[in-house]
């Protein structure tokens, strides 16, 4: 079996482990950093992070250098800005919250990835993921990190089995805490300290209004109303809002409300209690199911809303290119374009769009 694999660089703490470690395992590999998208020139460079700035492409290629590996800067800004920022404003624009991580993962850090890997005859790619992978009747499946904290697999479950055949997780069966002490005691003694960004990397400093109007997004105002359709005030653009949101409204009604519906239709954003957000049942599209059998024949399955709910049981029913899920307690803040990531004994069976 070969032993040469690609390895995604970001130039943070958790890929350069994960090199270390491979390194250590034997492995021959190449290094990669991607070029995703361009900073606009007026963005405040000074608060931006994320793995696609500059000085992080620079560090990436830094420290492949300080590993004693080779080392390439890909460039994949045009199938970055079709497949993840397009898909973002369109979202948006729709009245939806999309999760670019997830497209980027399926896109980019496979999709592209695994090209690159064919390109310099590397049979594996790897990367600094909080995830694991185990194999279940016959089926590759992502499996949950030992450190539930920093497990990754929601992001992840776009990936085809294909995938995850080529893929290694070096930090899989490690915590967070275990990776600093590893590139401490391997003289990376600044980045085992180094704080993480939660920001989404091609916004700078998080902002997404003044982003989606770079975009040409720029929706005008409109009314905020009630769930009976009153007219409470005025909004400042439908696409500047997500559903559970209640800070940053810039409206006074005495007590606090949350979005709990946007119609880009109707340019109105609905506003309600906290109670109003909560359901049993949601529904997805564009689904990905690894086993349809073994889930038609047990359907008790867990699943979490977004990466930091936690996984709630529910059953699982089929239809069409469709999935329901009828959860055993409510669960709050359901938003129409997040993704609906499905689990059964600690394995990623499926996933989907939240509808």
């Amino acid at each position: 079996m070969s032993k040469r694999v690609l390895i995604g660089m970001s130039g943070g703490i958790d890929s350069t482990v994960a090199a270390l470690l491979l390194l250590q395992q034997g492995y021959e590999l190449v290094g990669a950093t991607f070029r995703t998208f361009d900073v606009c020139l007026d963005a405040d460079l000074a608060n931006t992070k994320g793995c696609c700035f500059e000085d992080s492409i620079l560090e990436a290629q830094r420290l492949a250098r300080t590993l004693g590996i080779e080392h390439h800067i890909l460039d994949f800004r045009p199938t970055f800005q079709k497949y993840v920022i397009d898909n973002f404003v369109r979202e948006y624009a729709a009245g939806r919250t999309p999760n670019p991580c997830v497209m980027c993962n399926s896109h980019i850090k496979w999709g592209k990835l695994l090209e690159a890997a064919d390109q310099f005859n590397c049979d594996f790619v790897a990367t600094g993921h909080y995830a694991q992978i185990a194999e279940h009747r016959g089926h590759m499946y992502l499996r949950n990190a030992v450190d539930t904290i920093k497990d990754q697999t929601y992001f992840l479950w776009m990936l085809t089995e294909d995938n995850l055949k080529r893929t290694i997780f070096p930090l899989g069966g490690l915590t967070k805490t275990q990776v600093r002490q590893i590139a401490f005691e391997h003289g990376f003694v600044e980045l085992s300290k180094k704080a993480e960004s939660q920001d989404i990397c091609f916004i700078p400093n998080n902002d997404y209004r003044t982003f989606l109007a770079q975009q040409g997004i720029n929706s005008s105002p409109g009314n905020y109303i009630d769930a009976s359709g009153n007219i409470l005030g005025q909004h400042c653009g439908f696409c500047h809002y997500t559903i559970g949101q209640r800070k940053g409204l810039g409206i006074a009604l005495g007590a606090p409300k949350h979005v709990t519906r946007i119609d880009p239709l109707t340019n109105t954003v609905t506003l309600g209690d906290h109670d109003d957000l909560l359901t049993q049942q949601v529904t997805a599209h564009k689904i990905r199911i690894r086993d349809v059998e073994w889930l038609t024949e047990s359907p008790q399955v867990t699943a979490r809303i977004r990466y930091k709910s936690p996984a709630v049981p529910a059953s699982i029913n089929f239809s069409s290119n469709e999935l329901t899920l009828n959860f055993e307690q409510p669960v709050w803040g359901v938003t129409p374009g997040q993704s609906l990531v499905i689990y059964k004994d600690e394995l990623l069976v499926g996933g989907g769009i939240i509808l």
